[in-house]
């Protein structure tokens, strides 16, 4: 079968990871803290210590890191996979990087004789490990039916919305849709809080009406009960937010909500919330004296 290697095993890469092992693709793994790869090897996965040693036997590299530095470091790093990848290899990042990284990466891996596409997922840890993932590809037909036996596993489809880039741009704007309903969800939250109203009920109007999207149901149970596991690391959406914004600015639109929105998680970030679910947004809102 295609040998993979698959390139970051946190909340999202473990799940992806993991589906494949399920679907028997002979798979290699990186990790940058070592510990999160070795827990793989019991299930039939070989560990590398690099990701250019994990490339350099695959058919299929896939990454799924945090943002344009860890994924340039990856790819194009002392010991990355494009020093080591064989000619003909197809190079998929599943991270959420900006469409300009995307296009400058498969640059660099045609230079290298490598298919390259940037396919970001819509779903966080639920879906990554059920296997409900959708796929938002940007990069040559080619290479997207070529990846479909790859993607088939960890997802419920894949969209092709066109060039290199594509993926990257469509998944900014959903995130960005995301980050603003997360961060108008907690203020109402806080709102319903004080205003003296039964906390549960008043959410459930919200969530069986017009504002219930699935994000939305979601994040205000997590608010209400405090969750303290994390679908979706806080930082990672400001971070998003901070890409949306600017990634805009070259279709010359400004996105005065993302801002504002991110103004909420900067906030509580500076309160030490980065590493814990997004919901936690919410908790800044509600230290602030009244």
């Amino acid at each position: 079968m295609t040998k993979v290697a698959f390139i970051g095993l946190g909340t999202m890469g473990s799940g992806m990871a993991a589906r494949l092992i399920a679907a028997g693709f002979p798979l290699t793994v990186y990790n940058r803290t070592r510990h999160a790869a070795e827990s793989f090897r019991k299930d039939g996965a070989s560990v590398a210590g690099s990701p250019g040693e994990a490339a350099r036997s695959a058919d299929v590299v896939v990454a799924m890191v945090a943002d344009d530095g860890a994924s340039r470091e990856v790819w194009t790093g002392g010991d990355g996979v494009l020093g080591s990848v064989c000619p003909g290899a197809l190079l998929i990042d599943c991270s959420t990087i900006t469409a300009e990284w995307a296009r400058e990466l498969a640059d660099l891996a045609q230079s290298r004789g490598c298919l390259f596409l940037d396919a970001p997922v819509t779903g966080s840890r639920p879906q990554a490990h059920s296997g409900e993932l959708l796929f938002l590809v940007g990069g040559p037909a080619d290479a997207m039916e070529r990846a479909r036996p790859i993607l088939q596993p960890m997802s419920r489809g894949a969209v092709h919305l066109g060039g290199n880039g594509a993926g990257a741009t469509m998944k900014l704007i959903n995130n960005f849709v995301c980050g603003v309903q997360a961060a108008s969800l907690a203020e109402a939250v806080v709102w319903i809080e004080r205003s003296g109203l039964n906390a549960g009920e008043a959410v459930s109007i919200l969530t069986a009406g017009a504002p219930g999207s699935p994000l939305v149901k979601t994040l205000a149970e997590r608010m209400l009960n405090g969750a303290s596991d994390i679908n979706f690391r806080l930082e990672l959406m400001a971070k998003d937010l901070d890409y949306a914004a600017r990634e805009s600015q070259r279709a010359h639109v400004h996105l005065a909500t993302a801002r504002a929105a991110l103004g909420r998680f900067e906030s509580a970030i500076a309160r030490g919330l980065g590493g814990r679910d997004l919901s936690a947004v919410i908790e800044p809102l509600r230290e602030q004296e009244q």
